[in-house]
């Protein structure tokens, strides 16, 4: 636990694009001290320390879990390598955040889980999608009933990936895929909402190194509910998230994960609800919440919790399944 006037002093494993992209909120953050970075370069780790104001560097992730001044650690290498890091830092006594997507497939993520539960240390998925304001707001407004009973969700993330088999979406072995890299945001947004699915069905098409180049899939619910979650990585599209009710609609406006709109469809009439400023680069309202468990002594968020990282794999797992997508990972 780390007292209320102490700052929490990360640990950054990783100096790639998005390490730096969410340091640079940390470094923004009152309370928050960006202590230390580890990368496998040495020379690129201090480079990294030197933009971003990191008090110290390291040639090796090993080194990096062990600074005795690290409070917690933000995992942001490649997606085939958080199950490994995030260990690493568990089994170093550190509290982690993963970057998304979590690990490879839910077996991992369970493991990562266990680890960090039998040690009673914080984990959590980066998913700051779930910490969005307009997100948050859908779902308060579906729990007062504003568009009545929900009838089903449409969410969308694509963006156009110009094939590369060397660029980290195509190449399986680093977890390449739309799923792992897009979907999952319309993935985490639609379980937000509608909770876990009881059936899920996938079809999609590859792209020439075997990753899931488009997908679209169907989440089915006891009570009738749907959801058609789609992402592509072949090409841009401006959809973002429908939600349908017996009594109108609320579409949250342009981006999934960069909402600035929502707008209200309901008998009692139509409203547009815009975003609050959100400074910096998106990744604050996570970051705050990281510091506010380990404050209070908690091992998870109940904002993302440990149990929907899992499950949002477990469907993406099955998807890949039924798309023929396999990482080495799922044995």
């Amino acid at each position: 636990m780390i007292a209320a006037d102490q700052p929490v002093r990360w640990g950054v494993l990783g100096a790639g694009a998005i390490a730096a992209t969410v340091s640079a909120d940390l470094a923004a953050l009152p309370g928050h001290v960006l202590q230390a970075v580890g990368a496998r370069d040495g020379d690129r780790a201090a480079a990294f320390a030197r933009q971003h104001g990191v008090a110290r560097s390291y040639g090796s992730y090993a080194e990096l879990v062990a600074d005795p001044d690290v409070d917690v650690v933000y995992v942001a290498t490649t997606h085939a390598q958080h199950h490994e890091h995030a260990l690493l830092c568990l089994r170093a006594g550190k509290p982690v955040l993963v970057e998304k997507a979590f690990t490879l497939n839910a077996a991992q993520a369970a493991e990562v889980a266990a680890e960090a539960r039998a040690r009673g240390l914080f984990a959590m998925e980066a998913m700051w999608v779930r910490f969005h304001p307009l997100v948050r707001r859908v779902s308060q407004l579906l729990a007062d009933g504003a568009i009545g009973s929900v009838i089903g969700v449409r969410a969308d993330l694509s963006k156009r990936f110009t094939f590369d088999p060397s660029h980290r979406l195509f190449d399986l072995a680093a977890g390449g895929g739309a799923l792992l890299d897009l979907g999952v945001y319309p993935a985490a947004v639609t379980w937000t909402w509608l909770g876990r699915p009881a059936t899920v069905q996938a079809t999609g098409s590859l792209s020439p190194t075997g990753s899931d180049l488009s997908a679209a899939l169907q989440w089915g619910y006891p009570d009738g509910r749907v959801a058609q979650i789609y992402t592509s990585a072949a090409g841009d599209s401006p959809f973002a998230a429908l939600v349908t009710g017996t009594d109108g609609w609320i579409a949250l406006e342009p981006r999934i994960h960069r909402g600035r709109r929502v707008v209200v469809h309901s008998s009692a009439g139509d409203e547009q609800i815009d975003a609050p400023t959100i400074e910096g680069n998106g990744y604050r309202a996570e970051l705050e919440e990281v510091a506010r468990c380990l404050r209070a002594g908690e091992t998870e968020s109940p904002v993302v919790p440990l149990s929907d990282t899992i499950g949002i794999l477990e469907t993406l797992d099955e998807a890949r399944r039924q798309l023929g997508v396999r990482y080495l990972a799922d044995g």
